[in-house]
């Protein structure tokens, strides 16, 4: 069924300006990230949703995401939005539409667990129509689930609840919300009089955590207004001596801890009672030291040890070895994109050309995986470059990963540590999951680079995107040049 008509009316009512999704071109293992690409603009979406006796796509190439391997001659079939089948000799129902991938390979649809939507606009309500447009951003670049890992507002939980309403289309979407103690701009008020949290991109300590108590009513109010994880802040990178940014001009790490062990235990205690999952920003140093101790579940960036060490220490590894108290292992996400694509020019500035937090996270990446510690794909991506995270799989393996273990990250891996009982329906191609495919037109496990370069998206069963049986679609003026560009501002690391 053709929903073209439908799109335009619905998307066009809701973007700020046309948008564009841009794939890179080449790794870009160090220096400024830029992407480049042909553009796209979402007004040219043309949405297939499925017939009642469902669909069947015959996959050329499948990859099992579990087993890290290729399968051929694969049929998947998929009815009211759920995989009903898959496999070499499967039979097509009559009536079911059939889309030939045959001679492309297709995967489980991709998810980036740490991406940031919601920038923050005039209001409430533009943030969120700003940020659902940056949400759909992402699942043109086939992320089909992805995980807001920080917003100014509630906003995230409204989009959120309108997709899985299906008031309308976007991604899969798990949210944390207002980060839980965000990181100030500056080491003094800026401005020095108050401003509620969120407004007019101001960044300041004012959830009003100064105490486990404190800290307790702050997840409350989380959970109470619909947040799925707890987003933490635990070092800050900036000090009272005036440095900033993250180095000092020697190149050592600023980390200063921003919460206390008490009031981290608290944070994650009152989070699992309310069954929602804790996460956190630490980008090394005691701060790291104390989310790993107060049990959080998934601790992010990860670039120096708990003592500050690069390539990290014994006792970090150690300490990330410990079980959860659930008796799981935790994971970790260390973000690629935003290190690349904003940080790296200030990172070399203020650490006189020392050193910069990729360069660093290179080190304590391959020194995690070494030790057994899984990593789940998260980008960190922000601002108009949403859609192009994928650059990061060709990173993985220049850092010793193979093809597969790289598309696990952003798979199977990705999917195991969502709340509730997500794991159970993304990040494989089986019978029960959701029907969440994406596609590349060569094999992705003897050229990593394919995986920038997704031409077709399905979420549910409804192709989004499908440059492999029907061509790019039309290229067209992006935005208006009096209109502002949306997609989420703010900062973010």
């Amino acid at each position: 069924m053709r929903r073209k008509a439908l799109w335009g009316a619905v998307v066009g009512s809701f973007l700020l300006a046309g948008m564009m999704t841009t794939v890179p071109t080449a790794q870009q293992p160090s220096g400024q990230f830029k992407p480049e690409g042909i553009p796209f603009n979402f007004n040219d979406m043309d949405m297939q949703v499925a017939p009642a006796a469902g669909v069947a796509v015959k996959a050329g190439r499948m990859f099992d995401a579990k087993a890290g391997t290729m399968l051929t001659n694969q049929t998947i079939l998929i009815r009211g939005g759920i995989i009903t089948d898959v496999g070499p000799n499967v039979q097509v129902p009559a009536g079911a539409k059939v889309i030939d991938l045959s001679a492309a390979t297709v995967m489980p649809g991709l998810i980036d667990r740490h991406v940031h939507c919601f920038g923050g606009q005039d209001n409430q309500a533009r943030t969120a129509l700003d940020g659902l447009s940056t949400c759909l951003r992402d699942l043109q670049g086939g992320f089909t689930t992805i995980q807001d890992m920080g917003a100014v507002d509630y906003s995230s939980v409204e989009v959120r609840d309108a997709i899985n309403k299906g008031w309308v289309p976007g991604p899969r979407m798990q949210v944390a919300g207002p980060q839980v103690n965000p990181r100030a701009s500056n080491y003094y008020a800026s401005p020095s009089e108050y401003k509620p949290f969120g407004t007019n991109g101001i960044w300041q300590l004012q959830q009003g955590i100064n105490g486990p108590w404190e800290a307790r009513r702050v997840v409350r109010e989380h959970a109470h207004y619909g947040a799925d994880w707890i987003k933490i802040y635990l070092t800050e990178d900036y000090e009272g001596s005036g440095y900033r940014g993250a180095f000092r001009p020697d190149g050592t790490m600023i980390n200063v801890p921003s919460l206390s062990l008490e009031e981290v235990q608290a944070i994650v205690d009152e989070a699992h009672k309310h069954g929602l999952k804790t996460i956190t920003h630490a980008y090394g140093g005691e701060g790291l030291r104390i989310a790993l101790q107060a049990g959080v579940d998934i601790p992010m960036h990860a670039a120096v040890g708990v003592t500050g060490a690069e390539g990290l220490d014994e006792e970090t590894i150690r300490m990330f070895k410990v079980p959860l108290a659930n008796g799981t292992q935790r994971p970790i996400i260390q973000t690629l994109w935003d290190l690349i694509g904003g940080m790296e020019v200030g990172d070399l500035r203020d650490s006189t050309n020392h050193t910069t937090r990729f360069k660093l996270t290179e080190a304590s990446f391959k020194r995690l995986v070494a030790a057994g510690v899984i990593e789940v794909f998260g980008s960190g991506v922000y601002g108009l470059a949403h859609g192009t995270q994928a650059m990061q799989f060709p990173i993985y393996v220049k850092w010793g990963m193979t093809p597969a273990q790289a598309i696990q990250l952003a798979t199977y891996h990705a999917a195991a540590t969502l709340n509730y009982d997500m794991p159970k329906y993304v990040g494989l191609i089986e019978k029960g999951r959701y029907g969440d495919l994406v596609g590349v037109s060569g094999d992705p496990l003897a050229d990593i680079s394919e995986m920038m370069r997704i031409k077709f998206v399905m979420k549910g069963g409804t192709v989004f995107r499908d440059e492999l049986t029907k061509g790019a679609p039309p290229a067209g003026k992006l935005w208006s040049e009096d209109a502002p560009a949306g997609g989420g501002g703010g900062r973010r690391r």
